[in-house]
């Protein structure tokens, strides 16, 4: 490596981003380090204890609890989906089965229901 090579090399670890050599030539990827907010989004994914979740997010952010505590009260709680998992034995084989409840079509005022036939 040639001394211009060294010093890229050098700028872009100091700067966080790396350097990709692809056959259109080089890319820069930039890394940005996770936020407080996506540390609690991924905790909140994996239990549903609120405790347990501060100890998550602060361990990935390195940061104290009570930090960690303070912004997961400002942040919503998450909504709930309607998806239920339900398990059917059929013919000796469970199988999981996703039951999902959809929501009626609206009638926009002002528009009136005609029924089509197509035939």
């Amino acid at each position: 490596m040639s001394t211009t090579q060294n010093d890229k090399a050098a700028d872009a670890k100091a700067s966080g981003s790396k350097t990709w050599n692809t056959k259109y030539g080089p890319r820069r990827v930039r890394q940005d380090p996770p936020t407080l907010e996506e540390a609690i989004f991924a905790a909140r994914g994996l239990t549903d204890d609120v405790e347990a979740q501060v100890e998550i997010a602060a361990g990935l952010m390195e940061v104290a609890p009570d930090e960690v505590r303070a912004a997961l009260k400002k942040t919503p709680a998450p909504r709930r989906g309607s998806a239920t998992l339900a398990f059917t034995n059929r013919s000796g084989a469970e199988r999981a089965v996703v039951v999902e409840r959809k929501t009626p079509r609206r009638v926009l005022p002002g528009r009136t229901v005609t029924s089509r036939s197509f035939s």
